[in-house]
């Protein structure tokens, strides 16, 4: 079978990997003149544990097993991680509640090594954090995503499978067993393939809308989340993971590390109507009121913007987050097409199990 993955970010990648594997013909068409040049390469890198999501929901079940998955990856492969841990604070009475409920739902998720630990416990493992309790979580962690995404590029290539890059599609029409593909870029055509997997990020419900044959009310609308990073100029003064209570579109400001042993923080939630990666310096100020809530000691003039990411969520402000969407020839009734809505946090973390998922439904 021939199969058209287009989007070359984590997912993209990883669902191209597994097609290739699985002993099919693989392209992967790309927008871009590289891979992970979207969402992917715009985010914290984090493991996710799994304790946020509803025990039934696609975000639970592929973050749980595709950390599993991606771990034992970066080990074969030699992708550089840090399983550093994380730990989830409430700073005052509302927000150990909060926390309570993130701890016992990631017992219901069955989260492996997951604890509540009070005020005292956290300040041996942080002294520097301030806090009444936290959830900590063992197996979250960081991973060179750009590397991962490398290696997924590499096992595609090694199964004959290719990226076209500078490639955007613009249409796709159903023919005799399979889809015209219409693309343009420095080289526009068409070309025909047995099945399409829709893996776009930003751009997915636009080519969904230009997929002929695809039902018009089954396309999500695309609610902008932006995420706005800084930096922070001195040394790292914490060795995991800080992550305050969930806020309204996310996960609050938190405090991630990356392999160089660079800290940063972020991201913040801006809803946007248009998509734009500059960091605005005044956000700062937000930035130093939040953090200083579980960090008191966080000095003056120390925050410098560094980039920002767009997550493409699929609800707004003051509505419940939605799960993934993985809109399957089984639910849509349109044979060798897959389109993936809302794949944004923990995304990178899913990326291996989505992908198993996705194959085994165009086989279906």
């Amino acid at each position: 079978m021939q199969v058209l993955v287009v989007g070359a970010g984590v997912v993209g990648l990883a669902v191209a990997r597994a097609a290739a594997l699985a002993g099919h013909e693989v392209i992967v068409a790309e927008a871009t003149h590289g891979i992970g040049n979207g969402i992917s390469s715009r985010n914290s890198e984090v493991v996710h544990g799994g304790m946020y999501y509803p025990a039934d929901s696609l975000r639970a079940r592929h973050c749980i097993r595709g950390r599993r998955l991606l771990y034992t990856y970066c080990d074969a492969h030699g992708v550089p991680y840090r399983r550093c841990g994380k730990l989830i604070v409430a700073t005052n009475p509302a927000e150990l509640a909060k926390i309570e409920s993130i701890y016992k739902q990631g017992l219901l998720n069955g989260v492996e090594d997951l604890r509540l630990i009070d005020g005292d416990e956290v300040k041996a493992l942080e002294p520097a954090l301030a806090c009444l309790a936290a959830v900590h979580s063992l197996h979250t962690g960081i991973v060179d995503s750009h590397a991962f995404m490398l290696a997924l590029q590499g096992d595609l290539e090694d199964r004959g499978g290719a990226v076209a890059f500078g490639t955007r599609i613009e249409g796709l029409a159903p023919r005799a067993g399979g889809w015209e593909v219409r693309f343009g870029g420095e080289e526009s055509g068409t070309l025909e393939v047995d099945a399409v997997v829709n893996a776009a990020g930003l751009a997915a419900p636009a080519l969904a809308r230009a997929t002929e044959g695809y039902p018009a009310a089954r396309v999500p609308r695309l609610v902008m989340a932006k995420g706005n990073y800084f930096g922070y100029a001195g040394r790292p003064v914490f060795s995991r993971l800080i992550y305050p209570a969930p806020v309204d579109g996310g996960l609050g400001i938190h405090v991630t590390l990356d392999l160089a042993g660079r800290m940063r923080f972020g991201p913040d939630v801006e809803w946007i109507a248009e998509e734009n990666y500059a960091v605005d310096p005044a956000r700062a100020d937000s930035f130093y009121a939040r953090i200083r809530t579980y960090w008191p000691g966080l000095p003056d003039g120390s925050l410098v913007p560094d980039y920002a990411g767009i997550r493409p969520k699929l609800t707004g402000p003051g509505e419940p987050p939605a799960d993934f969407v993985i809109d399957t020839p089984a639910q849509h009734g349109v044979s060798g097409l897959v389109h993936l809505f809302g794949i944004e946090s923990p995304g990178l973390t899913s990326a291996l199990s989505i992908a198993d998922d996705v194959v085994a439904a165009l086989l279906a």
